[in-house]
């Protein structure tokens, strides 16, 4: 169970779950994309954001997966609206496809949650010879992002609505202790995939900071924010069997449960509080403070540039 309660500016904290920091608040009229919605937090932000009237978009790898949590949803909630869409985040192409998928559905878009991750798997390349990581915590949601913010800017200026983008980054960006060193990642030799993987969850903290200075030199209503969503026993850890072993045994004590994991997802998707809040990093549904190099613009810019130059291939 856990058991840090003190609450925050917010006034919310550790503890708070998805359905608390929701609570009262009319999602109707709202439709969202959460990338990696079939199990874990991305599961629960689904069924909570549905709770609250909004459209979810399902974007899932295994849409046969997908379906099945779509009907547990609907199960609990009949009258949810729920789609589901393939979308592999380590293809490229499978990213555009997704994207022009949802674009000629001509559903609106108000929220884009860029959820879905892997964590420290062995040396991968993805289909187009990036690390795996990198290519699906950041390449693959940058590219999305860019791909649908058309799409979120007319959503905004028909509906006069704010829209919302959110990371979700972690803890797991400190690993990245020197910064951004892309030639790193794709040299087998030298490969350390707990540092792969702070590259790839610095990388969302990065774009979301980058991507908020492009919103706002062009006047768009638009918010991009990142966040760590506390330490859960998911299967992003699917790769580490002893480390899941132990997870199994201790977890109920230290970690947060998969509501509490989703609750600053939520929190940033449908608040009030975070109304015009834009380039932060949450925890906790609360502001935090990442480390030094994610609040690097040099590296953020170095990064929005970089990322450009991989997705035009």
């Amino acid at each position: 169970m856990w058991f840090l309660g003190r609450k925050g500016a917010s006034g919310f904290s550790a503890s708070s779950t998805a359905e608390d920091v929701t609570n009262g608040i009319d999602g109707t009229g709202l439709t969202t994309i959460v990338t990696g919605a079939s199990s874990g937090i991305g599961y629960e932000t689904a069924r909570v954001l549905a709770l609250h009237g909004v459209h979810i978009v399902m974007a899932v790898r295994n849409t046969d997966s997908g379906k099945k949590v779509k009907q547990t949803i609907l199960d609990e909630i009949p009258t949810a609206k729920v789609d589901v869409m393939e979308l592999d985040l380590s293809s490229l192409a499978s990213v555009k496809s997704f994207a022009a998928n949802f674009i000629s559905s001509g559903l609106p878009l108000n929220i884009l949650i860029n959820n879905a991750g892997v964590m420290a798997p062995p040396f991968t390349l993805s289909k187009d010879n990036i690390e795996l990581q990198f290519a699906t915590n950041h390449l693959g949601h940058f590219l999305l992002t860019q791909l649908l913010l058309e799409t979120m800017k007319n959503t905004s200026h028909e509906q006069k609505r704010e829209g919302r983008i959110v990371n979700v980054s972690s803890e797991g960006h400190k690993f990245a202790y020197k910064g951004i060193y892309y030639d790193q990642l794709n040299d087998e030799s030298s490969y350390n995939a707990l540092y792969a993987y702070g590259q790839s969850k610095l990388a969302n903290i990065l774009h979301a900071k980058e991507l908020t200075k492009h919103l706002k030199e062009n006047g768009v209503n638009i918010t991009a924010n990142a966040l760590h969503p506390g330490s859960i026993a998911t299967n992003l850890l699917r790769y580490h069997n002893i480390i899941d072993g132990v997870v199994d045994w201790v977890g109920k004590y230290f970690l947060k449960s998969i509501p509490q994991g989703a609750a600053t997802t939520c929190y940033m998707a449908l608040h009030p509080q975070v109304n015009g809040v834009s380039g932060e990093y949450f925890m906790d549904s609360n502001i935090a403070q990442p480390n030094s190099y994610a609040k690097d613009a040099k590296s953020a810019k170095e990064l929005w540039d970089i990322s450009l130059n991989m997705v035009a291939q």
